[in-house]
């Protein structure tokens, strides 16, 4: 669906994107992560026409931008992190308003109109102002107005930035029921979790650089530099901590009641040496588990301290 081979994007002797390359095929969702000045805005912008890139190529639907630029555009919906609405439209007259942009007729627009409101739960809000609408609202209007030339590939730019909890519950269903749909979508997010819930692979940039891609699980594995696992202790749990803190390259993190939480670098040899070293000194284990890692922890292994991305 989307390819992008070798981008790169200078801002005078600043280089913001720095010889990306990434595949997104189609009907994934795709969540783009990253910290401030990491190049994933301007990526976005590259890939909907609104920037022009320095040096590479972008292809939406086998279609390059160089080649195609016109027809390309029809195959996006774009929902900037800033959108723009028209506050003396009802909520009718702004999708009418952009149906007829894109050369929609009159009797279309009004059935496309109806089932969009409808797919964003807007429908009891046709005849509202726009700018009666709470932000959250508004967002969804944006979304549905973006999908109203039935594009292939959906690009979301911070869509939850500033909603609420419940407007970014009703956020994320609405790109679930899309993604559904069959819908090849890109969403960039402050939300680290809301991303690891719904989409089916991330990328995360950092410096211009992509520094990770793939499935989420993928990630979490391949990045993975200390193991952490938990000990389930049945019997003699001051007996399993001494020994522990008597052990080489293992670090004690924590202790519970039955549950000891300990680090350590290396393979799984490491691990089997260290439960075999436990059992032989009598110490009972109920069993152990890896702790699992999440994006959070990934990003900030992968960026650093720096803050997140807009």
């Amino acid at each position: 669906m989307l390819y992008i081979e070798h981008l790169n994007k200078w801002y005078g002797n600043h280089q913001a994107v720095k010889d990306l390359s990434l595949h997104i095929p189609k009907g994934d969702l795709f969540g783009f992560v990253g910290p401030n000045g990491a190049g994933k805005t301007t990526t976005l912008r590259i890939v909907c026409g609104l920037l022009k890139e320095s040096s590479g190529q972008v292809v939406i639907d086998q279609m390059s931008r160089k080649k195609d630029p016109e027809k390309i555009k029809r195959c996006i919906g774009y929902v900037p992190d800033f959108f723009g609405v028209y506050d003396n439209f009802k909520v009718w007259e702004y999708m009418e308003f952009y149906g007829s942009l894109y050369g929609i007729n009159a009797t279309d627009c009004r059935k496309l109109t109806e089932d969009l409101l409808a797919l964003v739960n807007l429908s009891e809000k046709r005849d509202e102002y726009v700018d009666s609408l709470s932000r959250g609202m508004k967002q969804r209007l944006c979304v549905a107005r973006a999908l109203l030339h039935d594009p292939a590939l959906l690009v979301l730019d911070e869509p939850s930035s500033g909603l609420d909890p419940r407007a970014r519950i009703e956020m994320k269903e609405l790109l679930m029921n899309l993604r559904g749909m069959g819908k090849t979508i890109i969403i960039s997010s402050h939300i680290l979790s809301e991303l690891s819930e719904m989409c089916t692979s991330i990328g995360i940039m950092n410096q211009g650089k992509l520094v990770a891609i793939g499935k989420i699980e993928d990630i979490l594995h391949a990045g993975a530099v200390d193991d952490v696992v938990i000990l389930e202790i049945r019997k003699d749990m001051e007996r399993a901590v001494t020994i522990i803190k008597q052990m080489a390259n293992v670090d004690l993190i924590s202790v519970m009641e039955n549950e000891i939480k300990i680090k350590y670098p290396g393979e799984d040899a490491e691990l089997n040496r260290i439960l075999i070293e436990l059992m032989q000194q009598d110490v009972m284990l109920h069993g152990f588990h890896r702790q699992e890692g999440n994006l959070e922890q990934m990003f900030m292994q992968l960026t650093g301290s720096e803050e997140e991305a807009s």
